[in-house]
């Protein structure tokens, strides 16, 4: 049974691989990419990005397959505080947020779940809006940029598929195509 049951994951994934003929081009772009220093010292970052889904992967959530984005970011300077937060990253991983895409056939609407807090959408392109969206998140301890100047901070923010949670037949087909690496690669916050 186990068998039968990988064999028909393995022949999927090999469906979704051949059956798409168009060569697309990964689109993960930031259309807001902000952050803004608070009193208390710490960075509270606004984000919003376009995601364009390839044909095989729009084919695959219809199928059931949820799709995982990963938003993180990562401080860069003042350079203390930015080797203090790598440190405390390595005991506590608070600097990221996780999205599940996912589509239920029954309803014929698309879910976005963040942690417990979960909205529906009733179009794809719509869904695809709140995947990176994020307003006033608060990121850093307090007063770790307290009488830092503006000009002197520099963190970035970045948006990828996590290949990792996909079912297995599924990360094998995202080692060997394209259309499964969406990344925005990292993207310079603009500080306020």
């Amino acid at each position: 049974m186990i068998i039968l049951r990988n064999l028909l994951l393995t022949l999927i994934a090999l469906y979704f691989s051949v059956s798409s003929s168009l060569v697309w081009a990964e689109s993960v772009t930031p259309t807001r990419s902000e952050g803004r220093i608070l009193s208390n010292g710490q960075l509270a970052i606004n984000t919003r990005f376009k995601i364009d889904l390839p044909e095989q992967l729009r084919n695959a959530l219809q199928q059931g397959v949820s799709l995982d984005f990963t938003l993180t970011y990562q401080l860069e300077k003042p350079t203390i505080a930015s080797y203090r937060h790598k440190i405390v990253n390595w005991v506590s991983s608070d600097d990221t947020v996780n999205y599940r895409l996912s589509y239920h056939p029954i309803t014929g609407r698309y879910r976005i779940s963040v942690g417990t807090f979960s909205t529906e959408y009733n179009k794809l392109d719509t869904a695809l809006r709140g995947v990176g969206a994020i307003a006033n998140w608060h990121v850093l301890s307090e007063n770790t940029l307290s009488n830092t100047n503006v000009q002197d901070v520099r963190a970035s923010v970045r948006l990828n598929l996590s290949t990792t949670k996909l079912p297995k037949p599924f990360q094998i087909n995202a080692l060997t195509s394209s259309d499964w690496s969406l990344d925005s690669g990292w993207k310079r916050l603009t500080i306020n």
